[in-house]
């Protein structure tokens, strides 16, 4: 082969290397972990803003904030954390897993939920610790757990839950497949399962505001990618999504 064949042969392959190695397919990904609660909202938020950031893909692992925390202490990979509280993102600050300051972005608080008529007669807080009723709540580890607690010392009343679920969605689906006479859920996940449930308002519940942060984490493998996205969940796109699916102001 003529030596001027082989610099030509050695600059391609070169130039396929490299070409390979900044590939957009392998920086173009953003990995969300986020609450459960967040599932509805974030889902939209990902397609505007894939939309916005042509050839971008989000993809997501929504579960209760305990777990994800779990999932990522044991080395789960992610660009983005979104926890329901501002204490399991704090232990995620502890475990040097977050790159900066979060930010919250979002609050919510708890409302009752039963199956549609409301067969068991709920009207109050108190009522969820009627003998013979059927409540179920969230584990205290999880964030909604915590308000639940929080809103049984405020307000004196002790419940007995049948059983305590890992995330506000599974509370919520045991309600929706009457094996529950109630639960204590989000007023987000309240909403958006419309029909399905009843709901009943009470006045306590304000004593028990969760407040919503999102960082990036500090193994993120496009950090650019996810300060993006942690931006446009905070601004203006992500508040009118947001506050359309119940949640409060930061």
């Amino acid at each position: 082969m003529p030596r001027t064949s082989v610099l030509v042969c050695g600059t391609a392959a070169l130039v396929v290397a490299m070409s390979a190695c900044s590939s957009p397919d392998a920086g173009d990904t953003v990995t969300v972990f986020a609450a459960a609660s967040l599932k509805t909202t974030f889902t939209e938020l990902g397609t505007q803003f894939e939309q916005s950031h042509p050839g971008t893909t989000v993809t997501f692992t929504f579960a209760g904030s305990s777990d994800l925390l779990s999932q990522l202490t044991q080395g789960a990979r992610g660009d983005v954390f979104a926890s329901a509280d501002a204490a399991t993102m704090q232990r995620a600050v502890d475990a040097d897993l977050i790159d900066g300051n979060p930010v919250t972005f979002a609050t919510n608080t708890l409302t009752i939920v039963t199956p549609p008529g409301n067969p068991a007669g709920i009207t109050s807080f108190a009522d969820l610790a009627r003998p013979g009723t059927d409540t179920v709540v969230c584990a205290p580890q999880v964030p909604c757990g915590a308000a639940t607690e929080k809103l049984e010392g405020a307000t004196g009343v002790t419940l007995a839950p049948v059983s305590e679920e890992s995330s506000v969605t599974d509370v919520l689906g045991k309600v929706t497949s009457g094996q529950a006479d109630a639960g204590l859920v989000y007023v987000t996940d309240a909403s958006g399962a419309g029909d399905a449930v009843d709901t009943v308002a009470f006045p306590d519940s304000s004593g028990a505001v969760n407040t919503y942060p999102i960082s990036t984490l500090t193994d993120s493998r496009t950090p650019d990618l996810a300060s993006d996205f942690m931006d446009f969940v905070a601004g203006a796109d992500g508040q009118k999504v947001l506050s359309e699916a119940g949640f409060g102001a930061p």
